[in-house]
């Protein structure tokens, strides 16, 4: 199954999709709109495109494990969004995922206006990754 990933953001919201057999995630890219209501459109028209069957949303849930504003925020996209759709869409925690990003731009010596282009797109590959890894171990 096809899996879109979303790590939404007020400005910028990066995308990455599963190959079918769930095993690669691949960046689909960033999606500059600070809008929500046509993020979510530009959103659900990038799944269907994608062919993707479910969608995750990062949920960044604060490191002592409670939810904030910004939880609050990427919630409402979520429910948003699965009015658009077809198919599923389900949170996932994204604790650390943006910090993740970050190191390995670091490591790649990605700086500067192309960092702030693809950092989304990272973040967004990384919930993907773990979101696949978690099904993978909890398969029955």
């Amino acid at each position: 199954m096809k899996i879109l990933a979303v790590d939404y953001g007020d400005a910028r919201t990066g995308l990455a999709i599963s190959d079918n057999s769930e095993f690669l995630a691949s960046p689909v890219g960033t999606v500059p709109e600070r809008n929500a209501q046509r993020l979510a459109h530009k959103v659900a028209d990038t799944a269907k495109e994608q062919g993707a069957q479910l969608i995750v949303v990062g949920l960044p849930i604060n490191m002592n494990g409670t939810r904030g504003p910004r939880a609050e925020k990427c919630e409402e996209f979520a429910k948003m969004l699965a009015e658009l759709v077809d198919c599923p869409v389900e949170m996932w925690d994204e604790r650390s995922t943006t910090v993740t990003a970050h190191n390995i731009l670091n490591t790649t010596n990605v700086r500067g206006k192309a960092r702030k282009a693809v950092v989304d797109t990272v973040a967004a590959t990384i919930i993907l990754e773990s979101y696949l890894d978690h099904r993978r171990k909890n398969k029955t």
